[in-house]
């Protein structure tokens, strides 16, 4: 593990920074919670350092998708991330000839997948460097250059054209922006009239209670360690997306789920553990923290990696907290259609 785990940290070429962007990171992130959110320009600051930071090491313990999925009894954590991607290309409709923008593609995970299941063509949108520099070369060596596209720059200002797309859709990702209005109202301006928008948002559930102590802690944790200025309720999502001008075709809770089911946190609590949710799951992140720590002190991996998996652990035993009181959601579906 170790082996793996220097050979992923050092492809970021980052030995020298690491532990200043961490303070750099907790100083903006805490100015922007003093000052309220006043200077939204803030977040794509946070943004950046934040998936600076992290991007490797979500690569080395998730994959190249970074979300959450519903589950079942006998499918793979893998199988669910695709089975998760394929239900949002299905809702929208994609297909071969239509262009869709993938707002906060991440390092192209989902819409690799997405466009070999639906043919379409996928643009993503992302204003971090590092992560479109690897989604790019994921991109070529899946040979899937012809179907993906990116644009960098920031998802409240898309360097594309009005109605320039025949869909959209967000992946646990539009809960990086600052509000839910600016984002929706510019993926709006981005749809085809009658053309179709979806996302998982992360949302408090009806269960939190922001007078409880234990609640605020665990949503101020998920979002310190997770880069998240803010994270919404049910009702500030639907109400941002009739705000702007969607049509809302449906908006439900995917971690609410009939029948035989296992939880979305479950690969960050480690139960029922298998090989290849080992590096995700709680024992994984101590084995990988241990082992961080060794190659820190060797000057094997940079200086700070520790503090930035401490950082990401700190979201992970919130997150897992938070699923178990049913007070935080990862996957609220949202489905919309811009009219025609």
């Amino acid at each position: 593990m170790s082996v793996k785990l220097s050979e992923v940290l050092k492809d970021a070429d980052k030995s020298a920074s690491v532990d200043s962007a961490v303070s750099e990171y907790e100083e903006h992130f805490k100015s922007a919670e003093r000052s309220e959110l006043d200077d939204k320009s803030q977040h794509e600051t946070i943004n950046n350092l934040y998936y600076d930071l992290v991007t490797d090491f979500f690569e080395y313990g998730w994959g190249t998708s970074f979300h959450f999925a519903p589950r079942v009894p006998g499918e793979s954590f893998k199988a669910s991330l695709a089975r998760h991607e394929h239900y949002m290309a299905h809702a929208l409709g994609l297909k071969p000839g239509m262009v869709v923008a993938d707002i906060g593609c991440g390092v192209g995970g989902p819409l690799m997948e997405i466009a070999r299941f639906s043919g379409a063509k996928i643009v993503g949108v992302n204003s971090n460097a590092y992560q479109l520099e690897r989604a790019r070369k994921l991109t070529d060596e899946a040979q899937l250059a012809d179907l993906a596209d990116f644009i960098h720059c920031d998802f409240l200002s898309v360097e594309a054209p009005d109605e320039s797309f025949d869909a959209a859709y967000s992946i646990e990702a539009s809960c990086c922006a600052p509000d839910k209005v600016g984002i929706y109202r510019e993926i709006y301006r981005l749809l085809k009239p009658g053309a179709c928008f979806g996302a998982y948002e992360y949302c408090m559930t009806n269960r939190f209670d922001p007078t409880n102590p234990r609640h605020v802690r665990i949503k101020a944790d998920i979002q310190l360690g997770g880069g998240l200025l803010i994270i919404d309720d049910y009702q500030t999502v639907d109400d941002a997306l009739r705000t702007v001008g969607f049509d809302v075709l449906e908006t439900r809770d995917l971690t609410l789920q009939t029948g035989p089911s296992i939880p979305w946190y479950q690969p960050l609590a480690g139960s029922g553990i298998s090989f290849a949710s080992f590096r995700s799951s709680r024992i994984g992140r101590s084995v990988t923290h241990g082992t961080l720590k060794v190659l820190e002190a060797l000057r094997i991996v940079p200086q700070g990696s520790v503090r930035v998996a401490d950082t990401l652990n700190l979201c992970a035993v919130a997150m897992v907290e938070a699923g178990r009181l049913g007070i935080f959601t990862p996957m609220y579906f949202v489905h919309a259609r811009k009219p025609a």
